[in-house]
């Protein structure tokens, strides 16, 4: 029994991630008490789901400039120098190496450019399902989380507070719903 058949409605083929329904986003510590979460509005990537799952692939790209914390004057320190740098650096890029089979779920693992600085990351990921949409067309659904360190990726500014702690911590939580639409034959 191959793995293409553990996958109930499996479907063979290259996807377009649908950006408007799904969203990246992410969560920080903030002033060692709370967390911030935000996400990005312009996104794109090509999903290919192969006869092998195992031989699945994903390319994404996301608008460093589309990033969304529902505070104007954060998002603006985000996009500058001691953050993201956006000026010089418009798109973070994700790249699968490996997709493996993790229980009932999958593991994505590839590599992450942010900055210009790429580095492993490891994705958990649940395939959500397979099916028809309202359009005659077929959709897929995934959900995925992983973690990652901004100073990795030279997002390494300090701003320590008083008393100790940082303002916004180092750890990043990442998490994605991704609705990916199969493209036409």
């Amino acid at each position: 029994m191959t793995s293409t058949t553990q996958i109930p409605g499996y479907v063979v083929g290259t996807w377009d991630i649908d950006a408007s329904h799904s969203t990246v986003g992410f969560s920080v510590r903030h002033m060692m008490v709370s967390k911030v979460r935000g996400y990005f509005r312009e996104f794109s990537g090509e999903i290919v789901t192969a006869a092998d799952p195992a031989q699945s692939t994903v390319h994404a790209t996301i608008d460093m400039d589309s990033i969304d914390t529902r505070q104007e004057q954060r998002d603006a320190h985000i996009k500058s120098a001691d953050f993201f740098d956006v000026g010089n650096h418009t798109v973070m890029e994700f790249r699968s190496t490996v997709v493996r089979n993790h229980g009932e779920d999958w593991v994505v693992e590839g590599n992450l450019t942010i900055k210009g600085i790429t580095k492993p990351v490891t994705l958990a990921l649940e395939l959500n399902g397979f099916g028809p949409d309202a359009y005659g067309g077929t959709r897929a659904g995934f959900s995925g989380k992983t973690e990652i360190s901004r100073k990795e990726f030279g997002v390494d500014i300090d701003m320590p507070m008083d008393g100790g702690g940082v303002v916004v911590g180092d750890k990043i939580s990442v998490e994605l719903e991704i609705e990916a639409v199969l493209r036409a034959a």
